[in-house]
């Protein structure tokens, strides 16, 4: 239950991550994959907005919070839920958490690093 005098919404948080053949794609997915380990979130199938599978599309309209982690500056996943027509949602790229395309192997601590940037985005008061 959100604390008093909070806007968020009470319901699932959706992840979508860049799962591209790049190490830092590899990274994003293995990042999405903790967080709902974790419980932050639940990672959610991205082909399936980029293909505009209806049963897909419901659950993600009905999303409290959605995330996208992108590998690198191509935006991938960002782009695919913005051309399904979802605007909310909170992103983040594994190279700005300081990683370079090409030299970021999926570590445990690489991977640690991004989940734990990205539950700062979609924590909820």
């Amino acid at each position: 239950m959100p604390e008093e005098g909070c806007d968020c919404k009470e319901g699932v948080t959706l992840v979508f991550a860049c799962s591209g053949a790049a190490d830092v794609g590899k990274v994003a997915d293995e990042a999405a994959r903790k967080l709902t380990a974790d419980g932050a979130g639940k990672m959610f199938c991205l082909a399936g907005v980029g293909g505009t599978v209806e049963p897909i599309m419901e659950t993600t309209r009905a999303a409290a919070r959605i995330l996208a982690i992108d590998g690198c500056a191509a935006d991938c996943a960002k782009s695919c839920l913005e051309q399904a027509g979802f605007t909310e949602f909170e992103h983040m790229r594994v190279t700005d958490c300081g990683f370079e395309k090409g030299s970021a192997p999926p570590t445990t601590e690489a991977v640690a690093k991004v989940a734990d940037e990205a539950a700062g985005l979609i924590t909820c008061c």
